[in-house]
Parts: structure tokens; C-alpha cells; sequence
């Protein structure tokens, strides 16, 4: 059985190296324990584990030390007590909404939550006979005047997608506190590194694993953060509804995390000389990034985190077909629509994210034609920069 290292704590950096890792004959590295099911020895260890369960791993669903120890690194990384790690970032949205709430109890979140999030939000919890209302980002006092005596919880996200919109996280928390409901967070664009939720207030912090975690475009994951006590039913409906993570990806996500911080520390130094580029480039209209003091929610950027992020979004000063050049004409910037990892990608939402909906719904939800999302890589930022120069010359206006 694998057994937990000597738990060396410290800086997060070191955290992301050493906490939560398990040997086994002297591995340095946590073993990948592809097992769907455990051995007991004897009837006396069935007989202890059915008293504590935590002594001894039983199948696949209930527990795996590969999973173990990269929901224990991530808790380090979080502050939490707990985490509990599902097979994709949506994955631990559904389960944290469906896990808490039933029928006739109501939500509430902002408007600028991710897509799939509000669309789970607004059309699937509704025939559970969970009710919710949607407030503009923000508004604090619309915020409040939307829980009702049946509320359970507030969904935000911070930064959001894609106008990297920052939540006032205490403020959401201190609201959340008053009326005795959950203050949820998906903090998966600001991550650990930027932005620590729980210690602002936060009840739960979300986050997709599959981005800045795991941090190499190769693991799809999801986790959710908080106490021991609020992420039990949490953590209960995982064993029952099984959306669990292999133990590769568990694997995947431990080595990505060792080098964390130092990602996180390029990527944002990274972006913000992107940003500064963008903001004073003639042909883009406008940039939205939190480093910026153009930014509207800069102040609160300041105010609560330690970094800005590695998204930065603008507007190409012309119409959809100056974008469409625009996004041809990029070499080392690929067209892809997610984000976190080493190399640079860039999204024309309008077309990637949004092609269901209508050009007037779109324009509705703030997804204009002219609209691009880049999430910056690992690449020399000198390079990233020559080749939005070089999509640039394209936009005629």
C-alpha cells in the first residue's frame, strides 16, 4: 500500500512540490495506482475499515491513493480542508449545485458566469424544481435583493470569461454570510496563485483542473474546495454518482502542480506585457485585462489578488471580417477555445463559443463580432507579441 510522505510545508511553491505525495518502495515520485478495486488481507482489516474507512482503500469510485494525493496538494495550494477532485470542471459545477440544493430551494447567480455554467443554471436545474435568478455582475445590491428565504447559494466567478470581470469575493462572501447561504467561487482563471477565495470569506471555490492545475492542454479535471463539513455532501455525491478522475489524469494533474508557480509567475508577467501592448496598438479598440487600470474592476483586482492572469481579451478596431483576418493571419498564436496550458491560444468566441446563438443574442450576452479572447502561453512574450502584430497588420478598419 502506498504510504503518505512526512508533509513538508512552507511557501506555496513548495507546497505544489511536496504536499500530498505518496511512496512506495522508496518512489520519489507518487506511483499511478491503476487499480478499479483493493485487497484486504484478512476478515480483521474488512472488519476495522467497515469502523473507519479511511484505513484501507476499497474500489475505484470510494478512494484511490493517486487521487488522494492530488486532492491533498490542491487543498494545500487552496487553503481548504478538503478537496474533491471529479473527472472535468463542469463536472464539480453540477455536482456542487445538485449535491446541495433540492426541489423548491433557489440560487443565485451572476451573469457572466461561464456559459455552461448558467445554461445548467437557467434550463436543466429547473426540472429538479430548483429555481434561480440571474444578477449583472457587480451589482451588490441586486446580489443581495435576490435571495429569498428558500435561497441556498451565490455563484460567481473571478476573474470571469471573457471580460475577466472581478467579483469583490468578501463582499459576495460577507452578503452570502448575513443570510445565512453558501458563497460559491470559480476562481479557475485566477487559481490559487492569484486569488485564494477561502480566505476572503468563500464557502467553496470551483475549479476546472483541465486549465492553469494541470497546466499542459492533456487532463480534463475538476475540483471543489472548502471544509471538511461543506464539502461532505459533496464529496458523498461523487461515491454515489461516480464522477470520479482515472488515476493517470490524478497523475498528470500532480506533475503539472510541481511546477506551478513558476508557470503562474511567467504567465502573468507574460500577459501583462501583452496587455500594455494591445492598450496602445491603433488597431485595437479595446483590451480588457485586471492589470490595466483601464479595467473597471482594476481596483478590486489590486485590492484581493496577487496576480492578474494569463487571459487577456480585447476588441479588434474593425467588423467581423477585419477579426477573421486577424485570427488567419496569427502563426505561433492556435486557434483553440480553452486555455491554462504552454502554448498560447486564441479564441474568436463569436465563432468558436457562440456559433449557436444568433448574431442579436450575441450582441445581447456582450459577444460582438470583433471580440478575441487570447489565453498567453510559455513562449517568449516578445514572440507572442510579433505575432499579434503580425495579425494585426490585416485590420483595415
Amino acid at each position: 500500500m502506498l504510504e503518505s510522505k512526512e508533509r513538508i510545508t512552507g511557501h506555496l511553491d513548495t507546497d505544489a512540490v511536496h504536499c500530498g505525495e505518496k511512496t512506495w518502495l522508496g518512489s520519489v515520485t507518487t506511483p499511478i495506482a491503476f487499480s478499479s478495486t483493493f485487497v484486504f488481507k484478512d476478515m480483521n482489516e474488512v472488519l476495522a475499515y467497515g469502523q473507519s474507512q479511511a484505513a484501507h482503500y476499497e474500489y475505484g469510485r470510494y478512494g484511490n491513493p493517486t487521487r488522494e494525493a492530488a486532492e491533498e496538494k490542491l487543498a494545500a495550494l487552496e487553503g481548504a480542508e478538503r478537496c474533491v477532485l471529479f473527472d472535468s470542471g463542469m463536472s464539480a459545477v453540477t455536482a456542487t449545485i445538485l449535491s446541495l440544493c433540492e426541489q423548491n430551494k433557489h440560487l443565485v447567480i451572476t451573469d457572466d458566469a461561464y456559459k455552461q455554467t448558467l445554461s445548467f443554471v437557467t434550463k436543466v436545474v429547473p426540472r429538479f424544481g430548483i429555481s434561480s435568478t440571474v444578477v449583472p455582475m457587480g451589482n451588490y445590491a441586486a446580489l443581495e435583493d435576490a435571495i429569498r428565504d428558500n435561497t441556498v447559494m451565490i455563484i460567481s466567478e473571478s476573474p470571469t470569461n471573457p471580460y475577466l470581470n472581478i467579483a469583490d469575493v468578501a463582499e459576495v462572501a460577507r452578503i452570502a454570510r448575513k443570510h445565512g447561504v453558501l458563497s460559491v467561487i470559480d476562481a479557475t482563471f485566477a487559481t490559487p496563485y492569484n486569488q485564494r477565495p477561502l480566505e476572503q470569506g468563500a464557502d467553496l471555490v470551483i475549479h476546472s483542473a483541465t486549465k492553469y492545475l494541470a497546466g499542459h492542454n492533456d487532463v480534463l479535471g475538476g475540483a471543489v474546495l472548502g471544509t471538511t463539513e461543506v464539502t461532505e455532501p459533496i464529496y458523498q455525491w461523487r461515491r454515489v454518482t461516480g464522477g470520479i478522475v482515472d488515476p493517470m489524469s490524478c497523475y498528470l494533474l500532480i506533475r503539472g502542480l510541481k511546477t506551478f508557480g513558476l508557470r503562474m509567475e511567467r504567465l502573468n508577467r507574460t500577459a501583462q506585457c501583452v496587455a500594455e501592448f494591445l492598450s496602445n496598438h491603433p488597431k485595437v479598440r479595446r483590451v480588457y485585462y485586471p492589470g490595466l487600470s483601464s479595467h473597471p474592476h482594476h481596483d478590486v483586482a489590486r485590492k484581493q489578488m496577487r496576480g492578474f492572469g494569463a487571459v487577456v481579451t480585447f476588441e479588434i478596431d474593425g467588423g467581423l471580417e477585419d477579426a477573421l483576418q486577424f485570427m488567419d493571419r496569427l502563426k505561433l498564436c492556435l486557434l483553440a477555445p480553452s486555455l491554462g496550458g504552454p502554448e498560447t491560444l486564441i479564441t474568436h468566441p463569436a465563432t468558436m463559443s457562440y456559433y449557436k446563438e444568433t448574431r442579436e443574442r450575441r450582441y445581447e450576452l456582450g459577444i460582438i463580432d470583433e471580440l478575441i479572447r487570447l489565453s498567453v502561453g510559455l513562449e517568449d512574450p516578445k514572440d507572442i507579441i510579433a505575432d499579434l502584430e503580425r495579425g494585426l497588420g490585416a485590420v483595415t478598419g
